[in-house]
């Protein structure tokens, strides 16, 4: 193992383009859950200069006003100003949605299919991550990363740097040793601005952002990078088309952990790309909290229309106790598509407040997969 290394992790905040189409596609998703809970989605967004299109197979019994939601979605975020490229009262919006597939709906609805069971949405392998680094159970350099980009919304929207626009990026360096972090080698920040700024912003940007985020974690040789090309007027889905399900690794662990391919939002929990990548994190947040492992990886993979995962495999990368953890997670916790949908509370619409600054590591009400109220049964379970 090396002993002495560094990792790099990023992140976006809500106004960059690809985090623009996750959260319309999620609120979406999220105004037809409030109305069908039955309802199947998957809802992908496409946005540029001036232009949102969104596409998808959504099957419900209810009405979305697609075109109010976008536009509300589009004026939180901030892009209320044509100058932005993208305005929220005046963008061209465009659908394309047809129902789900059939012979897919057969294998997820519970008694129609080939297996008499709620199957998986589609085949697949989905991962989940958890590591002591940080209070949250996630790798310090993502949640870092994160927490960054937040304040750049907080600071934004708040009027206290009113400059800032919405589109950005951050990026963190963290130096390990003895396979521990030890401080923040390398920041950098592209911040979405008005022109006229670029003469102080960066001071003001270090002092307001940057600091109050890493605290103790950066030093006085801790290297701040922050618009090195000099000017970031011209941002947002004018600068940069955006898609739906194209950062995934901002959304999950920042590169630390793996990542099963599929995306999340704008998906409905019957789909396991989303279910059950949540509850490999639950599974996994669980093992560390137990004081199982410092650090630990849960994969799951399932085949369409059948409930059972086809395969379960955990990771303690050398860190955690001699079990057999396979048995222990197919013993405590639920597997199969319902169960999990169930067990999470995942039929509710809270999906647009996913979409955003992570999946995973925020320990908000709505987040049930970061609870650790499994320990106490895994503790139980070892005697």
């Amino acid at each position: 193992m090396n002993d002495h290394y560094f990792f790099t992790s990023e992140s976006v905040t809500e106004g960059h383009p690809d985090k623009v189409c996750d959260k319309i596609s999620d609120a979406i998703l999220d105004d037809i859950l409030s109305k069908d809970k039955k309802a199947h989605v998957a809802c992908e967004t496409l946005t540029t200069t001036g232009l949102v299109l969104v596409a998808g197979e959504i099957t419900t019994d209810c009405y979305s006003d697609i075109p109010r939601v976008v536009r509300d979605t589009l004026k939180e975020i901030g892009y209320t100003n044509p100058e932005y490229g993208l305005d929220s009262q005046d963008c061209a919006i465009l659908t394309s949605i047809h129902e789900q597939s059939r012979e897919i709906a057969q294998g997820v609805n519970e008694g129609e299919g080939f297996f008499t069971e709620q199957g998986a949405g589609d085949q697949g392998l989905m991962f989940g991550y958890a590591s002591n680094e940080t209070d949250t159970l996630m790798p310090l350099p993502i949640y870092l990363a994160h927490r960054l980009t937040e304040r750049l919304a907080f600071v934004r929207k708040e009027g206290l740097l009113p400059w800032v626009r919405p589109d950005g990026k951050s990026q963190v360096t963290v130096e390990y040793k003895d396979d521990k972090p030890i401080k923040v080698g390398k920041v950098v920040l592209a911040v979405h601005h008005d022109p006229g700024v670029q003469d102080f912003m960066r001071k003001v940007l270090a002092d307001e952002v940057i600091k109050p985020v890493l605290g103790n974690w950066a030093d006085d040789n801790t290297e701040n990078l922050i618009n090195t090309t000099g000017v970031f007027i011209k941002g947002g889905p004018e600068a940069d088309t955006g898609l739906t399900g194209r950062k995934i690794i901002v959304d999950t662990y920042g590169g630390m952990g793996r990542h099963g391919g599929g995306a999340f939002s704008g998906k409905d929990p019957s789909k396991v790309d989303r279910s059950a990548s949540y509850m490999a994190r639950y599974i996994a947040k669980n093992i560390v909290a137990a004081g199982l492992a410092r650090k630990c990886e849960v994969q799951l993979a399932y085949s369409i229309g059948k409930a059972e995962p086809v395969s379960v495999y955990v990771d303690t990368f050398g860190t955690g106790k001699d079990l057999d953890y396979e048995t222990l997670v197919r013993d405590l916790f639920p597997l199969k598509p319902k169960e999990i949908i169930d067990h999470l509370d995942l039929i509710r619409p809270i999906y647009k407040l996913t979409a955003a600054y992570g999946h995973f590591g925020r320990e908000l009400p709505e987040f049930t997969w970061e609870k650790t109220d499994k320990v106490d049964a895994i503790l139980a379970k070892l005697g």
